[in-house]
């Protein structure tokens, strides 16, 4: 007999089931793999993009400090809460004004100087 009948008699008897199952699995697997080692770059990428920003100049408030006036004061709006529950926790609120206060304390400083140290003796 010719190989090709060998083939058809196997692809009827349903031999091929096991090759599809194995295909499908391996196909499966490396869809997932390859969706992990994309959301890896991502992060790898997010990560050096974050590490080579500046830092925000941010009050405590988490507001920036472009929000608040000469005095220290914040302008921003922030959502008060009026109402609790049982478990106090807040369940109406209403627009009200930040009332923190920016940082005053003394400011870091810029540069440092320090002697190169030396053996002159």
């Amino acid at each position: 007999m010719e190989w090709y009948w060998w083939v058809l008699i196997i692809f009827w008897t349903g031999g091929f089931g096991w090759l599809a199952d194995n295909v499908r699995t391996a196909l499966r697997n490396r869809h997932s793999r390859r969706m992990e080692l994309l959301e890896a770059g991502r992060q790898e990428r997010l990560a050096v993009e974050a590490a080579n920003k500046p830092p925000e100049p941010v009050c405590g408030c988490t507001h920036h400090l472009a929000k608040h006036d000469k005095q220290g004061k914040c302008h921003e709006r922030v959502e008060v809460p009026t109402a609790w529950d049982e478990q106090k926790k807040p369940v109406r609120f209403e627009s009200g004004q930040c009332n923190c206060q920016q940082y005053v304390g003394p400011q870091p400083l810029s540069q440092v100087y320090a002697e190169e140290l030396t053996d002159l003796a």
